[in-house]
């Protein structure tokens, strides 16, 4: 691709570093930008400068939040008893947008995938298993992709946990096997949470 101009070339180059982003979708972002009044393009740089300067990770679920602690936490309408364990900020706002789920959240940072080089003290585990050892929490969901590597996640935190006097749950396969939950409709991904089941059973399936 030949650019006429090394600014628009260098912007294009930036923009489609973006996941999904090709360099032929990139410079179509980048060309309307240009045909956008100057303020709208400096209000979008702002808050991008702003987004990662400013955003911080609640100290109690690692979810993104703009305090130390995030509005779910801080929440004292919530259920503290019950911790959802999901993978990253999409998964709680997939199942905050079905209305279905009072408890907490714990979210992990990602999964176990030695393929990609990610094991357990990669992820946000030690943590969450302090959490029950404290004593306060009577069950933990499950709500990881139905994936080989959400399926191994999902073990590893069971076998750390499994000596304490806690309820493991896991989804309703309502969620295909393999799917990702921020893809799954609000009706569907509800219901499987509302109707999960004992994650003993779903190790037998």
């Amino acid at each position: 691709m030949d650019f006429s101009s090394k600014l628009l070339q260098n912007a294009v180059n930036e923009m489609a570093q973006l996941p999904g982003i090709g360099k032929r979708t990139a410079l179509r972002l980048v060309l309307h930008l240009l045909r956008q009044p100057l303020s709208q393009t400096e209000h979008l740089s702002k808050a991008l400068i702003n987004l990662r300067g400013g955003i911080k990770y609640c100290k109690s679920c690692f979810n993104l939040s703009d305090v130390e602690v995030c509005q779910i936490c801080a929440n004292p309408n919530r259920d503290e008893s019950i911790i959802c364990v999901v993978e990253d900020i999409r998964d709680v706002m997939a199942i905050e947008s079905t209305s279905s789920f009072k408890g907490l959240y714990h979210v992990l940072g990602g999964k176990i995938s030695p393929m990609d080089g990610i094991g357990p003290h990669d992820l946000n585990i030690e943590q969450l298993v302090n959490k029950v050892k404290q004593g306060h929490v009577k069950e933990l969901i499950f709500a990881l992709s139905s994936t080989m590597e959400g399926d191994t996640t999902n073990f590893y935190i069971f076998k750390q946990i499994q000596d304490y006097n806690i309820t493991t749950t896991t989804i309703a396969r309502g969620i295909s096997v393999g799917d990702e939950l921020e893809y799954a409709d609000e009706i569907t991904l509800g219901r499987s949470i509302v109707n999960r089941i004992p994650f003993e059973s779903s190790l037998k399936s």
